[in-house]
């Protein structure tokens, strides 16, 4: 990764051609002022920016999927279509941000400022993974490749945050099988917390649910939507 100044960024933008994606590199930035500038179909993937005011920029069609985004600002940036996968923005500023028909699969945004964030239909992986209301099935994979079926009632508390791993505050423990679903069991213990264990028909509950979306690792019980995606955990 090689650092650059405001200046070197201005001639990148200089070479770009109309509606084609530009290859910026793996670069670091920092301590920079770029609000208000045209950055449409830049390519800052696994880039690095620390300290960098990006306010009622134009980042549209652009890419920082796995980019590192330090202390910077987007207040007012146009994201539309960005890629944004597996962006690392904790504690960043994104008042008022547009991220319509962006991507933003496994992007890291615990503790950024989200208030007035425009998004739509075509924004991906920010809406609530999980049913937002009502009952519905779960999975989850535990110690000694048990797969357990869970139950998340209506009046659960449920959130996701950038992936399709979910949490719920409380859920009902359905079944207890093998992989090949050859073999039953009464009880599975948790891959996390060897004290926290599924027992058949019972309920469990997790009283100090963290009800903060954006914070994946953390209290609540985890699961998955699908069979599949628990076994390939």
């Amino acid at each position: 990764m090689r650092e650059i100044t405001v200046e070197e960024l201005k001639k990148m933008m200089a070479e770009r051609t109309s509606g084609k994606m530009y290859q910026v590199g793996e670069i670091e930035l920092k301590d920079a002022d770029l609000s208000g500038w045209d950055l449409r179909c830049m390519d800052f993937s696994l880039s690095t920016f620390r300290n960098v005011c990006f306010d009622k920029a134009n980042l549209s069609y652009s890419s920082l999927e796995n980019a590192w985004c330090e202390e910077c600002t987007f207040r007012g940036a146009n994201l539309k279509y960005a890629n944004l996968k597996t962006v690392a923005m904790r504690y960043n500023d994104l008042t008022d941000a547009n991220i319509e028909g962006a991507d933003l699969f496994a992007a890291v945004l615990e503790y950024a400022k989200l208030d007035g964030i425009i998004h739509n239909e075509e924004t991906k992986w920010f809406k609530l993974h999980c049913p937002e209301t009502g009952p519905f099935l779960g999975y989850k994979k535990c110690f000694g490749n048990r797969l357990v079926q869970l139950l998340i009632p209506a009046d659960a508390k449920r959130t996701s945050a950038t992936r399709n791993s979910c949490r719920c505050s409380k859920a009902k423990v359905l079944t207890i099988k093998s992989f090949d679903y050859k073999e039953q069991y009464e009880e599975a213990w948790s891959l996390v917390d060897e004290n926290f264990v599924y027992r058949k028909g019972q309920w469990v509950e997790v009283l100090d649910f963290n009800e903060d979306r954006w914070q994946d690792s953390t209290t609540g019980i985890h699961f998955w939507l699908t069979r599949e995606e628990a076994l390939a955990y």
